[in-house]
């Protein structure tokens, strides 16, 4: 994990926009289901080199993933925004409010798992939420 951790902070550095003035890091959540299959989350390892790089706030633990979707892989376009809708909650909105946020998952196919994610914490009260992935999906 070391070499896609340390890829994935060069690209941060090389690219200020995205880190410039950020408040906090989030990492897209895994349902704890698929945590404990997993046994760990990528995104959340990302986020968290990250929080120490840029000398930030790790909120990760504000936003949980409240139902335990399908996965993404295999769902059209259509699909897979209606699978994620409602299937995130913003456990701690004061952590949030008014803040700078960057959102971090690991593969980007669609967005719709970084939209909806977005949406919640736009409406829980960030000012604003950047993304940015590791990988793009095909």
């Amino acid at each position: 994990m070391d070499f896609f951790r340390d890829r994935f902070i060069g690209y941060l550095r090389e690219n200020p926009a995205l880190t410039d003035d950020i408040e906090g890091i989030i990492a897209v959540p895994l349902h704890h289901v698929r945590f404990r299959e997993r046994g760990f989350n990528q995104a959340a390892i990302l986020a968290k080199a990250a929080a120490q790089e840029f000398r930030t706030a790790d909120l990760s633990a504000c936003l949980q993933r409240i139902i335990n979707t399908n996965p993404q892989s295999g769902l059209d376009k259509g699909s897979r925004f209606e699978n994620v809708r409602g299937a995130f909650e913003v456990r701690d909105p004061d952590a949030v409010a008014l803040k700078k946020i960057l959102l971090i998952d690991d593969v980007f196919t669609t967005g719709s798992t970084l939209n909806e994610c977005s949406r919640v914490l736009k409406g829980a009260g960030a000012r604003s939420v950047r993304c940015c992935t590791f990988a793009r999906g095909i």
